[in-house]
């Protein structure tokens, strides 16, 4: 057994606190058609590899969107325009409305895989199930992307536990 397995982790408010030092990029991660339709805000889509054009996202098992992308074997992801935070916060709350009753808040067009995309969002990505693995309470979902669509603006970006604004040119 190697050493760096009996190291403890750290707590994970230590880890959260850490983190809300990376700037990152927010998103709603969208699956499902019709009444099927699911979706939550994120903080976690990163770049993996060019060939092929994947990324990875990491949603909580207890989300609703978890078990659809599953199903359906799609998802999109909407990066955010800074003066989209109220959608981040809306599809991000716990309090608020749930399943398909989320997207009645704005316009949504269905992409070649049939995803739900915001048509104005700073950029659109829709991918195909590629691979998933299971860690603790999250699975990592790998997308390979098969269409993109490019917005305006400036984005919407997560730091220090605030939604903000980078200021693009």
């Amino acid at each position: 057994m190697s050493h760096q397995f009996e190291m403890p982790s750290i707590q994970p408010a230590e880890f959260r606190q850490a983190m809300r030092s990376l700037a990152s990029g927010v998103a709603i991660v969208t699956t499902g058609t019709a009444a099927g339709r699911r979706g939550l805000t994120v903080s976690s889509v990163t770049s993996i590899c060019m060939e092929p054009p994947c990324l990875v996202v990491g949603i909580n098992a207890c989300s609703e969107a978890h078990g659809e992308i599953l199903a359906s074997g799609s998802f999109g992801v909407s990066l955010l325009r800074s003066d989209q935070e109220d959608l981040a916060l809306h599809f991000g709350g716990r309090d608020g409305p749930k399943g398909v009753h989320r997207f009645d808040t704005a316009p949504w067009n269905q992409g070649v895989l049939n995803v739900p995309l915001l048509p104005n969002a700073f950029c659109a990505l829709e991918c195909i199930l590629y691979d998933h693995k299971v860690l603790g309470t999250h699975t990592i979902f790998i997308g390979r992307i098969i269409a993109t669509r490019q917005g305006h603006g400036n984005p919407l970006i997560n730091l220090r536990g605030a939604l903000r604004t980078l200021l693009l040119d």
